[in-house]
Order: structure tokens, then C-alpha cells, then sequence
């Protein structure tokens, strides 16, 4: 393997462990301690502080990844480097969907929301926010199965180049 293939196929690795493992940190230990340790409207303020970093973040990581991908020099033709090229535009895509769209009105109709711990939880807009808040979750946790389904593919994307 020569030095440069060795040095994309480091960096293509890390680029998907930073993925996965950010992911897994913010979703299952940072959030939850924040919403243990605050009460509903302040751990809300403080997590949707941390949202446009963390939204950046991922859509960085995700292109930094398929640029990555492509100067492996593995084979295209390949069943393993089609499902890598599928799943990384596909984490891409979504990650620009969440930061430039969804996140946006997320914080649109939050604003809209003076207190959820006194709020009706039927009016409009904590209804609409928890139908957000579920499809960010829900595309949330799909990035963290792309990047993992990454990490696997990514040891038989070695095994052919």
C-alpha cells in the first residue's frame, strides 16, 4: 500500500469514528445528562445551544468523509464501494437537510413556544414542534445507523483496493 492510499484510508476511517462516536456522545450521554440535570425549559435552551454546532459538525464530517471516500482509489465496481457512495451522499444530503432547513423551523416554531413546562400540550405549537423534534430524532438516529453501516463497509472497501 503506498503512503498516500495508507493516509486517506487513516483519515477516511477516523473521519467515520468521529461520525459515529460524536453522534453517539451527544445523543445518548450529553443530552440525556443535560435533561437529567436541568429542568425541561433551561436543558431545552442549553441543548438548542449546542444544536447549530453540532448540526455543522455533522454535515463537515459527513462531506469530509466522501471526500475522503473518493481518494481511497477503491474499485468502483464493486457491491461494497456503491453501498459506501449510497450511504455517504445519503448522510450528506441529510445533514444539509437538518442544518439549512429543518433545525431552522425547529427553532421557528420553538420561539413560538413561551414555556413547554406550562404550555398546553395540545396547542399548535408544541404540537408541531414535537412532529419536528420527531423527525429530527428520527433522522438522527438513521445518520448514526449510516455512519455505523460506513464503519462496517469500510473494512471490506480495504480488503478490495
Amino acid at each position: 500500500m503506498q503512503p498516500m492510499t495508507f493516509t486517506f484510508r487513516l483519515l477516511y476511517s477516523v473521519s467515520l469514528a468521529l461520525w459515529t462516536g460524536g453522534m453517539t456522545l451527544f445523543t445518548f450521554i450529553v443530552t440525556p445528562a443535560i435533561f437529567r440535570s436541568f429542568e425541561r425549559d433551561q436543558a431545552g435552551e442549553i441543548v438548542g445551544k449546542l444544536f447549530p454546532g453540532y448540526f455543522t459538525y455533522l454535515l463537515a464530517i459527513s462531506a469530509l468523509a466522501l471526500v475522503l471516500f473518493f481518494l481511497l482509489g477503491t474499485d468502483q465496481s464493486t457491491r461494497s464501494f456503491r453501498a459506501s457512495l449510497v450511504l455517504l451522499i445519503l448522510g450528506v444530503l441529510i445533514n444539509a437537510y437538518v442544518l439549512f432547513s429543518l433545525h431552522p423551523r425547529t427553532v421557528e416554531v420553538k420561539q413560538q413556544v413561551a414555556s413547554f413546562e406550562r404550555a398546553a400540550p395540545d396547542s399548535p405549537a408544541r404540537k408541531e414542534f414535537r412532529k419536528l423534534h420527531a423527525v429530527s430524532a428520527v433522522l438522527n438516529l438513521a445518520l448514526l445507523a449510516d455512519g455505523i453501516a460506513l464503519l462496517m463497509l469500510s473494512r471490506n472497501i480495504s480488503k478490495e483496493s
